[in-house]
């Protein structure tokens, strides 16, 4: 199955945090699964690592492109179609990030691994246990 992570979920699983559960964990390291990063969430990170609010151990364009590599997680480029999707969405959540997740989730039907349940409130299918 193909899945989605939103980006706390991918950094969570690359730090071993201990609010990515055990459930997430087994899941994550299943190989019958094909696990996606956004780009929206690669700009995500580097403008909270620009801002100072995250720290990641090695420079930014090294360090995001070997954890990808490291787990077997595949970049999923954005595509106009999915910009464009957003539009479509009710304004149930201000985050531009999450909204352009959501809108991927939902055009490459994919699940999204998330601990965000307000996401839940749109047409999408979270994963989270």
């Amino acid at each position: 199955m193909r899945f989605l992570l939103d980006t706390h979920v991918f950094l969570w699983f690359i730090t071993d945090d201990v609010r990515l559960t055990e459930a997430m964990r087994s899941l994550l390291a299943d190989p019958r699964h094909e696990l996606f990063l956004s780009a929206a969430s690669a700009w995500e990170i580097a403008i909270k690592a620009s801002l100072g609010r995250l720290q990641l151990e090695d420079d930014l364009e090294r360090f995001i492109p070997r954890q990808l590599a490291q787990n077997g997680i595949a970049p999923l480029p954005v595509a106009v179609s999915h910009a464009l999707h957003v539009h479509r969405l009710p304004p149930l959540h201000r985050d531009p990030f999450d909204r352009l997740l959501v809108a991927q989730s939902i055009l490459e039907k994919m699940p999204l691994i998330s601990s965000d349940q307000n996401l839940s409130r749109y047409p999408v299918e979270i994963v989270w246990s």
